[in-house]
């Protein structure tokens, strides 16, 4: 069943993240999907704030992939944009990543191909009619 949020700004994305950050657990996978500029990487600022991250998230656009340790577990957050396919992804450390049970926030996860396992949570990102306004959809 699909949980859907209507958030019109920052705030109130970071609370629906810190909503979401409460069930995590090692080992998840969590994709998150939506066009440039939907609030990806501001929703992953929000959770990772609210598990105690140290430092700031940024997008990792450029560097790929940036670990977050946190309390529970390690927080990886990967942009996967730059990338072509599945063997990329590997490239990167994917398999590594699942070793050590750590928690992965995978933006554009159509990258990944078959590497998305069925039991991923899907977080989808819509753009509304004002800057601030979204949709978050929970499938």
């Amino acid at each position: 069943m699909n949980q859907v949020y209507n958030v019109a700004s920052v705030e109130e994305t970071w609370a629906v993240a810190r909503q979401f950050a409460a069930e995590l657990k090692p080992g998840d996978i969590v994709c998150l999907e939506g066009d440039l500029g939907a609030g990806k990487t501001t929703f992953t600022q929000g959770l990772a704030a609210s598990l105690g991250a140290k430092r700031a998230v940024t997008s990792p656009t450029f560097c790929l992939v940036v670990e977050h340790p946190v309390e529970k577990f390690l927080l990886v957050h990967m942009d996967l944009y730059r990338l072509h396919d599945a063997d990329d992804v590997l490239a990167i450390g994917w398999e590594d990543y699942l070793a050590r049970n750590a928690v992965l926030f995978v933006e554009w996860p159509d990258r990944a191909g078959d590497l998305i396992p069925s039991t991923a949570r899907h977080v989808v990102f819509t753009l509304g009619d004002t800057p601030d306004s979204r949709t978050i959809t929970f499938r």
